[in-house]
């Protein structure tokens, strides 16, 4: 059987994701005349991790960028507590509520992730009204690149600017929406993330990747230039979905939370001796997914030592680890994330891991940019010949 040529998922130009939105606005959603003009038009990225996975909430170390993919949201003020939603991406859109009547609980699927964030700037005191808007994205969407981030951040720098609130002005503002797109994944759509996502898509800059310390607060921006070393960053879509709210990602936090409390810390970042450690912690699950978070803060910190030295290369081994570590002791891979791993390792990738929650989603692979057809090619047959989905890739430039 022969494989299709690669697929890759190529991020669109700002001004044409901007047009998309605003149109969908008006044939959607809008009563004005057709060529009225949206408030506001405001954007977000996806991310990708290059490494620390699972570390956030653990109060470790995480090293994610921003990807040229983004989300675009066009808003318009109201003066009731409506809202009206419409997404481009989901069949269940159009969606209507109002905001006095959300809270935990009272919003089951996407739209809670942008209504989420009106309900946390309102309970935070900022003077946020109904709103009608669209949105459009080429961030796929379950593929563990914080596509529900990526709204959640469109939607709150929308209502920065069209309400005033002035937020996205500083960077303390910009902390405060990022605690706003936190609460509302946490609270409203129910997904029990760490905030690593949120603070990434909000934080990052160009040609940097953000190293995270989710204990003392730091953040840093670390020079990150493949191009320069001759180098790809690219993510494999296995097109596997994942889901944040299943359950599986709420277990593996209430087990890091449990080995914490049986050791006595206020979180798995104190462990300063980890035989010791999994010595006083009962055989089974608890000691492997403790092994992973303390041994994954430190590659996340031998990451950031290899970019400072621009030593790009050097995370190919960094990145085999994580994924070793992930599968094994944290158990959140998958068959189609191990076989776009072992594929890429096998077609001359640096190195190659998951990236993101896992269960599904993305894998990223370190090649030589001369290497990068080959590689894509060796995944696409790779997954053909397991009866897999044909994968989809994106460029990783941050």
């Amino acid at each position: 059987m022969i494989s299709p040529a690669p697929r890759w998922c190529i991020a669109w130009q700002v001004d044409d994701g901007r047009d998309q939105a605003a149109s969908l606005l008006r044939t959607h959603v809008d009563a004005r005349p057709v060529d009225a003009r949206p408030d506001v038009v405001a954007s977000a990225p996806g991310r990708v991790n290059l490494i620390g996975e699972h570390t956030d909430y653990n109060a470790g170390l995480c090293l994610p960028l921003v990807l040229p993919h983004r989300t675009f949201v066009a808003l318009r003020c109201r003066d009731d507590d409506v809202v009206r939603l419409v997404s481009a991406q989901e069949s269940g859109s159009p969606w209507r509520g109002n905001l006095r009547a959300i809270g935990p609980g009272a919003v089951d699927g996407w739209a809670g992730y942008a209504v989420g964030v009106a309900w946390a700037l309102r309970a935070a005191g900022h003077p946020v009204t109904g709103f009608d808007a669209a949105i459009d994205s080429c961030v796929p969407c379950g593929a563990g690149l914080s596509s529900s981030a990526a709204l959640e951040s469109a939607i709150a720098l929308a209502l920065d600017e069209a309400f005033g609130l002035g937020l996205a002005r500083s960077d303390t503002g910009l902390s405060d929406l990022v605690t706003a797109c936190i609460r509302a994944e946490n609270e409203i759509a129910g997904a029990p993330t760490g905030g690593m996502d949120q603070e990434a898509v909000l934080h990052s800059r160009p040609g940097h990747a953000l190293l995270l310390d989710f204990r003392s607060g730091e953040r840093r921006h670390v020079p990150f230039d493949p191009a320069g070393s001759g180098l790809a960053l690219i993510v494999i879509d296995t097109r596997a979905r994942h889901s944040l709210v299943d359950g599986q990602y709420a277990e593996r936090r209430a087990a890091c939370e449990e080995a914490a409390r049986l050791l006595g810390l206020p979180s798995l970042r104190e462990i300063t001796d980890l035989d010791a450690a999994l010595a006083a912690l009962p055989e089974g699950v608890l000691r492997r997914r403790v092994q992973h978070v303390v041994t994954e803060t430190a590659r996340v910190a031998a990451a950031v030592d290899a970019l400072d030295r621009a030593d790009i290369p050097a995370l190919g081994p960094l990145f085999d680890a994580s994924h070793a570590s992930l599968r094994d002791d944290y158990q959140v891979s998958c068959a189609e994330l191990d076989l776009a791993v072992g594929a890429s390792s096998a077609a001359g990738a640096l190195g190659a891991r998951m990236t993101g929650g896992g269960f599904g989603g993305s894998a990223i692979a370190l090649v030589r940019a001369d290497d990068v057809g080959r590689v894509t090619s060796a995944v696409g047959d790779a997954f053909n010949a397991a009866g897999f989905k044909a994968p989809t890739f994106l460029d990783a430039t941050p």
